[in-house]
């Protein structure tokens, strides 16, 4: 029940007028808690002016005395409102403060309501006396209820956890947690009752009488009185109850752990050992006490075990004893088991009595009562003292180690620890018996609860001591280590509950992305858990050195006991070292303080709310490990007696780590085993392989065991509180001085208020209200509440498939209309406030029902039609038996069918005979196959038993290996970790030690040197007396000024002391400074903090009121609408009956206007009847008329079919025709398609090509514009070099032109200069001319030119034709990598085909064992049958026998018949009295009916065979048809295994191809790696070339520019020498034209070859430059545009070509 359902309770209840105005008054007075040191008081808040109080100062008037106070703002706390008193839910608290619960539980506990609950847990105060709220008839009141619909008490938690259980599947957890002697072993006795009383069990094997036998043998040899409860148990425990498939018990089982059993031999003063001891002593009869030797009991005991004294507990305990008896006979504990027991506590007994010297010698103080001990033992007293004192050599003690001991380690180890003393071996001894008994006791218990069913999940009840403080019962003793091991399984049960509470949910909302303001909650988990066992990072290595880690209790226990100087002092110090608080810091965040006594600490339990002194002298002890407690299980194994050793014997074989630590492993359930298993893996894994044998680690390993079993559950939490101490008086005081009910049971406040906030059960109800508790997967969600919305259903119909669960829970939801902010939608599941999916489980079970409802009333209007029409059919067959008895009756006289009568049954009979025999061969057959099989499945099943527990058996010894081999893995690792530690750490310090040897070595010798020369100096006879003055003088001068300086530095340390001392202080002074203030910072901060924490909590609590009035509004809004609807619905109803009634009255106008027009129409039709009877009549006449020429048209009528047929015939002809063409065209249209296919195809490839294809121009044209352009540039180059030559030529032939014209102004020196001038130029010119011809002469002929050019033209061409073939491969290599593609897509498709006739082969493989398990169940049916026909044709031979005991009795009947006939014919002819024939004739009648009766039963029995032969016959045929499928099975696995061959064939041919098509394209890239060799080739060629052409045009400037020849020429032969040079000019201008027009048009055609050889390139240019010169001469400046164009134009040909050459 959340906040706001309490709020709807409490609103929407009916309340009386004194309870409304009292609420109102209170809503209108502001009602506070007073918190104080003695409890809380009720008070009113007196409202002030602004500024009349101080800033957090509040005026208060208490209610009870009336006192005004002012008070701090943090000491009220908001109270709520009257009818919260009693409030079943502390959740459901208006204001939710530690006040406000604890009236609420003062309230209740006083009205004898001792169970509240808290959000999901349950809180529940122990009572005084134990209330009558726990019979059978309340334990049926919580049966089936949901925990909404029930009042709080431990039968609801029974009752939620076995309904989780049963709808969830999974495992449950129950735990107790609570301080001791707070009920919680009460609770647990409670929920196991009501569990095996509800669930029940299969045949009654569980029930409540064995369970109470089971808990008073725990609590009689488990449970001792101590200072804080009279009867505590002194162990743990997990009861386990495995449920099956139907919800019924099915087996049960006990596991136990940290038993106290030293508590036999030394306890605390004024506690008692175990209650076994006093039942036994008080109650045993005089035959047992003479077979324990109990006649008189000792005096005084070493172990304090004494018989009670007073006459009432004497009396109570042998009450007991005889009721532990019974409970043992209960749970089939045999008479010599519980001797055995008895014998074992006797010796325990008179061990004690025995005692053992304290000096000298190790031996019995008195040995006739241990002759007493070893006689119930079994053994000689030589036997019992070499057990408990001969097995320590030199005396003393074997320690536990972690690790394994070497040879050389274990003689040396046992020297190192203390003397043990004779009393410990004995103490030993007697807790190593007992521990052992215990164990046994444990093992027939669960012997008595187990079973061989089979178990589907369990509930587990986890029942521990409770918190225990020596402080609360005014014990002035510190706490024992056995109760430091209770309080630590108490901590990690409390850190369990803060994980599950707090730390998953915080996380899940995170996960989740829900974000909550939590920020009061505190998530910090109690920290004297890791003082207790927090284990350190070297846990696994064989180390003794005592390292600065930190560690908990136990470990360091465990070192000290192994060092040789160990002891409890040291084991405190170190404790304080890691845990305890510095000097300076304050108590707060530690949890481990010091005491004033030695040997003691306080530790804080509960958060620091609990603070425990413990007494740590002698726990030492506890960590050794003394071979006599060891020697306990060997003395019982090889006892004497039987009965003692039977029962020990069968335990040693499956002796494990766990022995001693806990009991009751054993089970035959599978979860047990389970469980069992689980635990084993606690013990050997990790830290726990290595630590198992530690006594004091083991105790940390039990509870981890235990924490790991109640993890994998579901837990629900039990708080169970402890209202007062024990020792405490009745008689507490009232805080403040309220007044409370004198029937109410009082509460201890101040003890209620440490218990509240050690639980942190405020913080969980907190988070509870605040948060989201309930939570559902999308997919559950919708699938379990979809039956709220119908019309969804109706919409999207019964087979619509859900793509997307969140969105149709969306919608889900806002069909039902939740409040937006009574859910959230998270990622993967949907979460509820508190109550909300409670509401909605009830809203399911109402629609459940009435859906149910509906159901069953369709089922019974079914039921009762078919009823009906069985009695009409019974109707039917009554009256047909009627009618066949009057026809018999009719016939019975007749002679024939008297006849038929009496010859059918003989025929029958024999062929029912001849029947009969066969069947019963056959049942013979069926018989032996039946037993045959029988056999057969027996010893299968015993077959496979055996196989199961040898599987069983090797998993668990598997397990055990592989967690053995896990931890040894482990160690190992560890230890090289170590190792290589330890040997770097060896290698420094050798380095260390050899420097610092080396450094003492040389100041050895410094100090040698120095006493040599003081020797010297000493006893040495100076040879010259001035020489040793001189060594004096400087001695004493260098001995003065030592002595200054050391003065001096002295002197400066002084003063550098004092500044420092001075600054000390200063910065002493400062720092208390400082600390003050952080003190009153801290106090400060942590006052707001409150204050914050405090005010947040009272802002959550208005905003969860605020959410719940918003709720309610919302659910009034929802009912206003419904209301409004329902109305408006109404109204419309009102409307549409009206607007009907109108249109009635509207269609009754114009109906009645029909009917008087269709009578007009109808006396209309009535006159056109009559002129058709007139037309009808003539008509007639005119058909005579043709009838007579009727035989005249027969001929022409057999004509006219004759043609008709024929014309039949053809058309069927040319419909077949067109049927044939209609297909031509088919076939054609299909083949225009393929075609069409291809072309599209082609088409596509042929895009592909061309894309391709210009994409690779694309790149050419780059290239070529590249090349482009650095030809531009040593064109440009070229071209301003040509330029300067023809500037030069020009300025030549302009001053060869002036000097013409001035010839006849100038003289003849100047004309002869100039002629001079003009024959050196002609000179030159010559000079060129004949350079020119030597280079044509010099040059490659034509044919070599032209063979050059054939080559050029051959390697383009190859060249060409190497890309066409690169760019073809290229296509195939592309087309190959299509097709590999295809390939790989088909091996895929043939691999996903594979996969998926694999899975095919595996579901007829899991069909045909369905069928097969279906063909057994036939079979099974089939084994019935024929046992029901074997019954029934056993039934025919009993009744084939009364049947010829009938016909003999016929046959009879008849003779007497024909007797009786012959003589009433003789009576007749007599004349006899009538009444006798009369009477012969009734009795003739009554033999008939007799007949009859027989032979009715006869066909029914025949009609009984033939059904018998029909079911075999049915049965026969389902097993030929399973067996047919089957073959068609195989048949199918065949087929698909031929499949599978065959694709794996081709998946070899597509691998055979992948390869031929790469090794064809590495052929391909061989041959074009061949291509572009010879292409590299042509272009070395190509700059060969080029390099010569360079080469000649060089040697022809040269040759122009030299001037040698001036002289020879001469004038005479001027004007032959110019016609010679313009004819040689001309020569080179014609040529250079040709090779222009051979460019120009290589250049028109826009080919990308060129005609000419690269070698003209250069010299083409040359000559296009002198073309140019002529042009310039023709066109002036415009020549140069047009020149660079074109020379454009030609280097991108010679480019190009370049390029394609390349």
């Amino acid at each position: 029940m959340d906040v706001r359902m309490g709020f709807f309770l409490h609103f929407s209840s009916v309340k009386t007028e004194e309870q409304i105005a009292a609420e109102q008054a209170w809503y209108g007075s502001e009602k506070v808690w007073l918190v104080h040191k003695d409890g809380f008081s009720l008070a009113t808040v007196v409202k002030t002016e602004a500024g009349s109080l101080p800033e957090g100062k509040v005026k208060i008037k208490l209610e009870h005395d009336g006192t005004v106070l002012d008070v701090d703002e943090d000491d009220v706390e908001k109270a709520n409102p009257p009818s919260f008193d009693r409030c079943e839910d502390l959740a459901a608290l208006l204001y939710l403060n530690e006040s406000s619960v604890m009236h609420s539980l003062r309230q209740r506990y006083g009205g004898n309501l001792i169970h509240t609950h808290a959000g999901p847990n349950m809180v529940i105060v122990n009572p005084i006396s134990a209330p009558s709220m726990y019979s059978e008839k309340v334990m049926h009141m919580f049966k089936g209820c949901r925990r909404e619909d029930t009042a709080p008490h431990i039968y609801a938690v029974a009752q939620s956890a076995y309904r989780n259980l049963l709808t969830t599947r999974q495992d449950q957890s129950i735990v107790l947690l609570g301080k001791s002697g707070s009920g919680k072993t009460t609770n647990c006795q409670h929920l196991v009752q009501y569990l095996v009383s509800i669930a029940g069990s299969t045949g009654k094997i569980f029930t409540a009488e064995k369970w109470q036998a089971v808990y008073t043998i725990l609590e009689a040899f488990g449970n001792s009185a101590t200072s804080m409860n009279n009867n505590a148990s002194r162990f743990s425990q997990i009861v386990s109850l495995d449920f099956d498939q139907a919800g019924q018990v099915a087996s049960a089982s006990i596991q136990t752990m940290l038993l106290e059993k030293l508590r036999v031999v030394k306890r605390p003063e004024t506690e008692s050992t175990f209650n076994v001891f006093y039942y036994m002593m008080a109650g045993a009869d005089s035959t047992l006490r003479t077979e324990l030797h109990f006649n008189h009991f000792a005096e005084n005991s070493a172990f304090g075990i004494v018989p009670q004294s007073k006459p009432e507990d004497k009396q109570k305990a042998s009450q007991q004893f005889t009721k532990l008896q019974a409970a043992m006979k209960v749970l089939g504990i045999s008479s010599d088991e519980q001797k055995a027991l008895w014998l074992i506590l006797g010796a325990i007994y008179h061990l004690g009595a025995a005692g053992a010297t304290k000096a000298g010698r190790k031996q019995f103080a008195r040995h006739e009562w241990a002759q007493k001990a070893a006689y119930l033992l079994g053994c000689t007293l030589e036997e019992l003292s070499s057990a408990i004192f001969k097995h320590q050599p030199k005396g003393t003690l074997q320690r536990s180690t972690s690790f394994r001991q070497g040879p050389d380690d274990a003689g040396t180890g046992d020297n190192s620890g203390p003397k043990i003393t004779a009393l410990e071996c004995l103490e030993a001894m007697a807790a190593g018996l007992y521990s052992e008994l215990f164990t046994l006791v444990i093992s027939l218990v669960n012997r008595a609860l187990k079973s061989s069913q089979h178990s589907l999940c369990s509930l587990l009840i986890v029942d521990t001591p409770g918190f225990q403080n020596p402080k609360l019962a005014k014990r002035e003793r510190g706490a024992t280590f056995e109760e430091l091991c209770h309080n630590y399984a108490q901590e990690r049960l409390q850190t369990l509950f803060h994980e599950r509470t707090f730390v998953q949910e915080l996380e899940r909302y995170k996960e989740e992305n829900i974000e909550l303001a939590l920020d009061d909650i505190e998530s910090s988990t109690s920290l004297s858990v890791a003082a207790i066992d927090q284990a350190s990072s070297q846990a696994l290595v064989r180390t003794l050195a005592r390292t600065d880690e930190a560690r908990g209790l136990l470990w360091l226990m465990e070192e000290e006991a192994l060092q040789p100087g160990g002891s409890e002092e040291t084991l405190l110090e170190r404790l304080f070292s890691y845990y305890s608080p510095a000097d300076g810091e304050s108590k707060g965040p530690a949890l481990l303080l010091k005491s004033d006594k030695p040997h003691h600490f306080l530790l804080g339990h509960s958060h620091g709310t609990d603070w425990v002194e413990y007494d740590a002298g002698g726990w030492l002890s506890h960590a050794k490990q003394n071979p006599a407690s060891q020697n306990a299980a060997i003395l019982l194994q090889d006892s004497q007696k039987k009965n003692i050793s039977s029962l020990f014997m069968g335990r040693s074989g499956g002796a494990t780590v766990l022995s001693g630590s806990i009991a009751g492993l054993e089970g035959g359930s599978q979860l047990a085993l389970r469980r069992a298993t689980s635990m084993r893996k606690t013990f050997t894994t990790g830290v726990a392989a290595v630590k198992k044998k530690s006594l004091c680690i083991q105790v940390k390993l039990q509870v981890d065991a235990l924490m790991d079993t109640v993890r994998r559950s579901r837990v629900h939490f039990v708080h169970c509180l402890l209202p007062k101490a024990e020792t405490l008086s009745a008689d507490v005081k009232v805080p403040g001085g309220e007044s409370c009910d004198t029937g109410l049971m009082q509460l201890d406040v101040c003890l209620l208020r440490a218990q509240l906030r050690g639980s942190k059960l405020l913080d969980a109800l907190r988070i509870y209200r605040q948060g989201y508790p309930d939570h559902l997967v999308f997919s559950e969600f919708r699938r379990r509440f979809d039956v709220l919305t119908p019309h969804l259903t109706k919409k999207h119909g019964r087979n619509y498939i859900v793509t997307d669960e969140k969105r149709a829970v969306e919608e889900l939801l806002e069909s039902l209309e939740l409040e937006k902010s009574s859910y959230h939608m998270g990622l993967s599941r949907v979460f509820f406030r508190a109550g909300v999916l409670a509401k909605l489980e009830e809203n399911r079970d109402i629609q459940t029902r009435r859906n149910l409802t509906l159901f069953q009333a369709a089922c019974r209007g079914y039921l009762a039609r078919q009823a009906f029409k069985k009695r009409k059919i019974q109707d039917l067959a009554i009256r047909c038996i009627q009618k066949n008895i009057k026809k018999n009756r009719g016939v019975k006289g007749w002679p024939w069918w008297k006849l038929f009568t009496t010859v059918r049954p003989l025929i029958e009979v024999q062929l029912t005979e001849e029947q009969i025999r066969g069947k019963d061969e056959e049942i013979q057959l069926l018989k032996s196959k039946l037993e045959k099989v029988e056999k057969e499945r027996n010893e299968l099943r015993l077959n496979s038993d055996r196989l199961e527990s040898k599987i069983t058996e090797l998993s668990s010894e598997l397990a055990d290996e592989r967690n053995t081999g896990e931890s040894a893995s482990q160690l190992l690792e560890s230890e090289t970790s170590e190792r290589l530690r330890l040997e770097k750490d060896m290698k420094d310090l050798q380095a260390k030690f050899d420097a610092m040897k080396k450094q003492t070595e040389s100041m050895e010798m410094e100090v040698m040197e120095a006493r040599l020369i003081r020797a010297s100096e000493l006893n040495g006879e100076m040879d010259d007396d001035d020489t040793g003055g001189e060594w004096r003088l400087k001695y004493e001068r260098a001995i003065r000024e030592i002595e200054f300086t050391k003065k001096r530095l002295q002197q400066e340390f002084d003063d550098k002391l004092e500044v420092e001392q001075q600054n000390k202080r200063q910065l002493e002074r400062k720092l208390t400074d400082l600390q003050a203030d952080n003190e009153e910072v801290q106090r400060v901060a942590q006052q707001l903090k409150k204050k914050c924490q405090r005010l947040t909590a009272e802002l959550q609590d208005t905003k969860l009121h605020l959410e719940g009035q918003q709720s309610r509004n919302h659910d009034l809004e929802k009912k206003q609408r419904k209301f409004d609807s329902e109305q408006t619905q109404a109204q419309e109803e009102v409307q549409r009956e009206k607007s009907q009634r109108e249109k009635l009255s509207r269609e009754k106008d114009m109906l009645t206007g029909e009917v008087f027009s269709l009578r007009q129409q109808l006396e209309d039709k009535d006159l056109e009847i009559c002129a058709v009877n007139l037309k009808l009549e003539q008509m007639e006449a005119e058909l005579q008329d043709l009838n007579s020429q009727e035989s005249k048209d027969e001929a022409s009528l057999a004509k006219i079919k004759k043609q008709l047929r024929d014309l039949e015939a053809k058309v069927k002809d040319q419909e077949e025709e067109l049927d044939e063409q209609a297909g031509t065209i088919q076939m054609l249209e299909q083949a225009k398609l393929r075609l069409e296919m291809e072309m599209e195809r082609l088409r596509q490839t042929h895009s592909k090509e061309i894309e391709s294809k210009e994409d690779e121009v694309e790149e050419i044209r780059q290239s070529c514009s590249k090349k482009l352009k650095q030809m531009e540039v040593q064109l440009e180059e070229e071209y301003e070099d040509k330029q300067k030559v023809l500037r030069e030529k020009r300025d030549m032939e302009a001053k060869l032109m002036s000097a013409q014209d001035q010839v006849s102004h100038r003289d003849v020196e100047a004309e002869k200069r100039l002629r001079k001038d003009l024959k050196r130029t002609k000179a030159l010119l010559a000079d060129a001319q004949i350079m020119l011809d030597h280079l044509k002469n010099n040059a490659p002929s034509k044919r070599e030119i032209a063979q050059l050019k054939n080559q050029l033209e051959e390697s383009e061409f190859t060249c060409a034709a190497a890309v066409k073939a690169r760019k073809s491969m290229e296509v195939e290599i592309e087309d190959l990598h299509v097709q590999m593609d295809d390939i790989s897509k088909s091996k895929q498709a043939l691999e996903e085909q594979l996969s998926r006739l694999q899975r095919e082969k595996n579901d007829l493989q899991s069909r045909m064992e369905e069928d097969q398990e279906d063909m057994n169940e036939l079979m099974k049916k089939h084994k019935a049958a024929v046992a029901q026909s074997s019954q029934n044709l056993a039934q025919i031979s009993d009744l084939q026998a009364q049947l010829e005991e009938a016909m003999k009795e016929k046959q009879d009947v008849q003779e007497k018949l024909t007797a009786l006939q012959s003589q009433l014919e003789f009576q007749e002819q007599s004349m006899v009295d009538k009444s006798l024939v009369s009477r012969q004739e009734a009795k003739i009648r009554e033999l008939e009916t007799k007949l009859e009766f027989e032979k009715t039963q006869v066909k029914r029995l025949e009609s009984l065979v033939a059904r018998l032969k029909e079911n075999l016959e049915k049965l026969t045929e389902e097993r030929d048809q399973r067996s047919a499928s089957e073959n068609r099975e195989k048949e199918q696995n065949k087929r698909l295994l031929r499949q599978i061959r065959d694709i794996k064939e081709e998946m070899a041919e597509l691998a055979k191809k992948e390869a031929e098509a790469s090794r064809k394209k590495h052929e391909l890239e061989m041959d074009i790696e061949s291509l572009e060799a010879a292409n590299q080739s042509l272009q070395a060629d190509l700059k060969l070339a080029f390099k010569r052409i360079g080469d000649l045009q060089a040697a022809i400037e040269d040759e122009m520019e030299s001037d040698d020849n001036e002289d020879l020429i001469n004038s005479e032969g001027a004007s032959d020498t110019d016609s010679e040079v313009e004819d040689r000019v001309d020569g080179v201008k014609s040529w250079l034209s040709k090779n222009k027009g051979s460019a120009k048009n290589l250049s028109d055609d826009g080919s990308l070859k060129s005609s000419s050889p690269p070698s003209s390139r250069r010299r083409f240019c040359l000559d296009r430059s002198d073309e140019e010169e002529e042009e310039e001469k023709e066109e002036g400046s415009t020549s140069r545009s047009t020149y660079r164009s074109r020379y454009k134009r030609s280097s991108y040909l010679n480019d190009s070509d370049g390029e394609t050459t390349a």
